[in-house]
């Protein structure tokens, strides 16, 4: 099994390293890519030590599959040309994902469309992923009408620039390179990506599209509002659900619990609901807050977390490659 990790010095990339290690997924040649100024450098991953090579040395080689996490443009001049030589590339940009000839897949949900001849596979937005999970099963049993979203991401969704802007920031240190118009730290910033004409951002629209695609429904409405708060460990979510059918609190309550990979924590007389920082390090997704909206029939409020380079970028592409596996695509 040759797997190729594009982007392998990114924060990411580490992930992804890790998860494949824990999830002890067999490699017997890994070629780590990064961008020609890290060429040479070694990273390490299941034990060993690996020289980061050059996107054509890694596409010559033919590997069975390749994990890109290198942003869009990347994503766009390279998968095509690891696809031609029959590898299966796993994409973590945005690049893809409302192309309508490629699939987006969250696998707990929709990894039986993926067939032999999807050389390019598309990882979703790591908010529109956690958020997907727990909508499912709900709009399986009672329909979904509406959703709408408010985020508060961490900063590790951006990177490592802006987690050193913000702990450059904790320790009062203002010369520092910024990954940010604003400061972070002690701060808000209600824009993740840039603005587009109607008047959403980017990163709003990718959950509008996303989730109507993953969830192979376009009746659903989506309106998201999406919020860089300064946390580490991971995305959360404030969800207001609107569905054609009524429910009962208590069955729906079981239906999550039940649901694979996710995690109830919902027990407001201990205050126990899911935070940033216990999710940080773990793949499940942890819903809690579960409420009736009491200002209309049929509408459910509820809190959603989970660490966004985990199951919202590392964990979803190696679980990806692990189907490509075990149903003998590769």
């Amino acid at each position: 099994m040759k797997i190729a990790l594009v982007g392998a010095t990114g924060l990411v990339g580490g992930e992804m390293m890790k998860v494949l290690t824990e999830r002890n997924f067999e490699v017997t040649e890994f070629y780590p890519v990064a961008s020609e100024k890290s060429i040479g450098k070694e990273v390490e991953f299941q034990g060993k030590k690996w020289k980061v090579i050059s996107a054509a040395d890694a596409i010559a080689k033919k590997p069975h599959i390749a994990i890109f996490s290198a942003g869009g443009s990347t994503s766009l001049e390279l998968a095509p040309k690891f696809a031609e030589v029959g590898t299966f590339v796993i994409d973590n940009s945005s690049a893809w994902r409302m192309d309508p000839t490629k699939r987006l897949i969250v696998p707990e949900i929709n990894a039986h469309v993926i067939g032999k001849e999807d050389r390019i596979i598309a990882n979703p937005n790591c908010s529109t992923i956690q958020m997907v999970l727990v909508l499912n099963p709900l709009h399986k049993k009672y329909k979904i009408k509406r959703v709408v979203v408010s985020t508060y991401q961490s900063v590790t969704g951006t990177g490592k620039k802006a987690v050193d802007q913000m702990m450059n920031e904790r320790k009062g240190i203002k010369n520092g390179e910024m990954a940010y118009k604003y400061e972070i730290d002690l701060n808000l910033i209600p824009q993740i990506d840039v603005f587009l004409d109607n008047g959403y951002t980017k990163e709003e629209m990718k959950m509008v599209k996303e989730t109507c695609k993953i969830m192979m429904d376009d009746s659903i409405k989506v309106t998201a509002t999406a919020v860089r708060v300064p946390v580490m460990g991971g995305h959360s979510e404030s969800v207001n659900i609107e569905f054609e059918n009524e429910f009962d609190l208590v069955e729906l309550k079981k239906l999550l619990s039940e649901t694979e990979n996710v995690v109830v924590i919902d027990d407001n007389a201990n205050q126990k609901y899911p935070m940033p920082k216990d999710a940080h390090g773990k793949d499940e997704t942890f819903v809690g807050r579960i409420r009736r909206d009491e200002t209309q029939p049929k509408t459910l409020n509820l809190w959603i977390v989970a660490d966004n380079l985990r199951k919202g970028a590392a964990t979803n592409a190696v679980q990806i490659a692990q189907y490509l596996k075990e149903k003998k695509l590769v």
